[in-house]
């Protein structure tokens, strides 16, 4: 009988080890758990990214279309503004043409009076759609208003002064719509001396 309790007491010593040794598969599922909350956490992270990603690129093309609607918006207030622009280049020739019968002297006086109420009439209605002449004769020569067609030496006027205008100039609601033609004067070659 000895022998049997010898080998009933190993048993039960090899059993009493094992129960205090950490059992394998423990360490196994602890290795898994983290690897799957490292995979989680790793999704998690890169869903997350996308989705920062995502948001920036919405408000990105919210903003453009914000951008590009404030364009289109300015461009058609600008069309309708500037939109009789042509028309009033057009009417200009016949301003001119006005302005130079208007000149010649006629013999008779409610021939040349009808003349002067059709031409007013017209440049009032061309005011009114935002045409305004501009100012030349006595002042500085201005390149950005002015063409000079003719320069003139001349004694009484100061240099770079406009003499005289062929053609008057004219903005269109503060734009520049055609330049005045005009003579300028110059410092003679004798007093540059």
């Amino acid at each position: 009988m000895s022998g049997k309790k010898k080998v009933t007491e190993e048993n039960q010593a090899q059993q009493a080890a094992r129960e205090n040794e950490p059992p394998q598969n423990t360490a196994n599922a602890a290795d898994c758990a983290a690897d799957a909350l490292a995979a989680v956490t790793s999704e998690r992270d890169q869903l997350a990214a996308d989705k920062a990603d995502l948001q920036d690129r919405y408000l990105r093309l919210q903003a453009e279309f914000q951008n590009a609607r404030r364009r289109a918006e300015k461009d058609r207030a600008e069309f309708v503004e500037y939109a009789a622009t042509e028309a009033v280049r057009a009417l200009l020739p016949i301003v001119d043409d006005f302005e130079r019968a208007l000149k010649v002297e006629v013999t008779g006086k409610e021939y040349a009076k009808g003349m002067e109420l059709i031409y007013q009439r017209l440049f009032e209605s061309l005011k009114k759609l935002g045409l305004e002449p501009i100012a030349s004769a006595g002042l500085a020569f201005d390149p950005h208003v002015h063409h000079a067609v003719e320069m003139v030496e001349s004694e009484e006027a100061t240099d770079n002064t406009v003499i005289d205008e062929y053609q008057r100039g004219y903005n269109f609601k503060g734009r520049l719509l055609r330049p005045a033609m005009v003579r300028v004067a110059v410092v003679p070659a004798s007093r540059k001396a």
